[in-house]
């Protein structure tokens, strides 16, 4: 019996792509698994702590937001005035939501950010390597490894907060 596979799932075409076109369809994957677990909830569900932790579900796009400018565009295309963000209190303030913080900014902002990568990371070749201030060096290849990695476990924590939230579950 052969085994249907839905077309729509970017890795699942990209099954027999090139190397890049692996990575950035799982991290791409990763990206709108996150942005679908905030869709349909209220600004103040999406602020909501649901665990011992400050994590909500609108801190963890807002924190992947600032997590994409510094892999990306940030390390890898600066633009004057960029400091790639180290401290622990960077990364604490990365998940802080203000006031004006909505599920539409928040959600535009992060659009915005995956956009800048997915253009940064499309005019370098994978094995372009830069400085990083605590790593020493990184290449390309292995920033989108770590943004997948990061990513995925994001959204593995906002599917549990989604499903604490309102019962809806699932990576889709």
């Amino acid at each position: 019996m052969e085994q249907t596979i839905d077309p729509t799932l970017g890795p699942v075409l990209a099954r027999t792509g090139d190397e890049r076109a692996v990575l950035t369809s799982f991290l791409d994957f990763h990206r709108a698994v996150l942005l679908r677990k905030l869709r349909g909830l209220s600004d103040a569900d999406a602020r909501r702590r649901l665990v011992p932790s400050a994590t909500t579900l609108a801190g963890l796009v807002k924190h992947l937001t600032v997590v994409e400018r510094n892999w990306f565009p940030t390390l890898l295309a600066p633009e004057p005035g960029d400091v790639y963000l180290t401290s622990e209190e960077d990364a604490v303030a990365s998940f802080t939501l203000s006031d004006q913080d909505t599920i539409v900014g928040l959600i535009e902002a992060y659009e915005r950010a995956c956009a800048r990568s997915r253009a940064v990371a499309a005019s370098i070749d994978l094995d372009h390597v830069v400085p990083h201030p605590q790593l020493g060096e990184v290449s390309l290849r292995w920033i989108l490894a770590h943004m997948i990695e990061e990513t995925a476990r994001h959204a593995g924590h906002a599917d549990i907060l989604r499903e604490l939230t309102d019962g809806e579950a699932g990576a889709l």
